[in-house]
């Protein structure tokens, strides 16, 4: 008999557009590569152990343990041996996450404050985020009851989560302009000499450094701006052969399976994340 794998489910809502949830429950074949995202990523494992990757630092995780990803930190999440695991997973906008870590006494020229921990096992942020989950999926739940619980959410990451102070320095200036060129014309066929040019680097410095700092090859870096501008597109309603055509892939085919690989979930499935109010 062949076992059954559950589809992820999405959560979104535009009366709320500062939140996106993620619920598997059952992630055997739940697979990420790593990928990157602009929000504030937060999840919970409520089943199973997984492995976690985060910016270099790997761990097994188990039910209990939250993980916390800042924007643009390169990670993954994988099932170990196709054995059962579940997560909640959430995704928090920075221009709001970042008023409200304001509000709560963050320094006020931060835009977002960061975190050290890359994970956490303190039982009341867990209790706090899974309830959170809970109520986003609650199709009785309202918008003041999901507000409520994502500002009491935060509450606690502000009181569990250490922060991270500022880097010292900026990004050097040649990667950064190399990494922002990407960004700015990834559905663009882009080759290597366009990134140098503008970065005013050689290929050897480039393709030797730019890992190095970002987490991601350029043409990772590359096919992760893709997959992001691919999400907002789908959010947006658009049909997903439009969106296919406008990313930059060689075909809906080659968009079908970059999506799910660095998602975990196929472009129709996201797309059918519903709005409950």
């Amino acid at each position: 008999m062949s076992l059954r794998h559950d589809h992820p489910r999405f959560w979104r809502d535009p009366a709320l557009p500062f939140l996106e949830a993620r619920r598997v429950t059952d992630g055997r074949r739940v697979c990420y590569a790593r990928h990157s995202h602009e929000s504030f990523s937060i999840g919970a494992v409520t089943g199973g152990n997984s492995t976690y990757w985060n910016q270099g630092h790997a761990e097994t995780v188990a039910p209990g343990t939250v993980v916390v990803m800042n924007p643009e930190a390169v990670h993954a999440c994988n099932p170990i041996d196709e054995r059962p695991w579940s997560y909640d997973m959430l995704y928090l906008d920075t221009a709001w996450l970042g008023a409200l870590q304001r509000e709560l006494g963050a320094p006020g020229h931060l835009d977002v404050q960061l975190y050290t921990a890359r994970s956490s096992r303190h039982p009341a942020l867990y209790r706090r985020l899974t309830t959170l989950c809970d109520t986003l999926f609650d199709p009785d739940a309202g918008r003041l009851a999901r507000e409520t619980e994502a500002t009491a959410l935060v509450v606690e990451m502000q009181r569990c989560l250490t922060p991270r102070m500022p880097p010292s320095g900026n990004d050097p200036l040649g990667l950064r302009r190399a990494a922002d060129y990407i960004d700015t014309h990834c559905t663009e066929a882009i080759g290597l000499d366009d990134i140098c040019r503008v970065a005013g680097l050689s290929r050897s410095h480039l393709v030797r450094c730019f890992k190095a700092h970002f987490g991601l090859t350029p043409h990772a870096f590359l096919t992760d701006r893709r997959v992001r501008f691919a999400r907002r597109q789908v959010r947006r309603g658009r049909p997903i052969a439009e969106v296919a055509a406008d990313c930059g892939f060689a075909d809906q085919a080659h968009f079908q399976r970059t999506f799910k690989r660095l998602q975990a979930a196929t472009p129709g499935q996201y797309a059918a994340g519903h709005s409950s109010r």
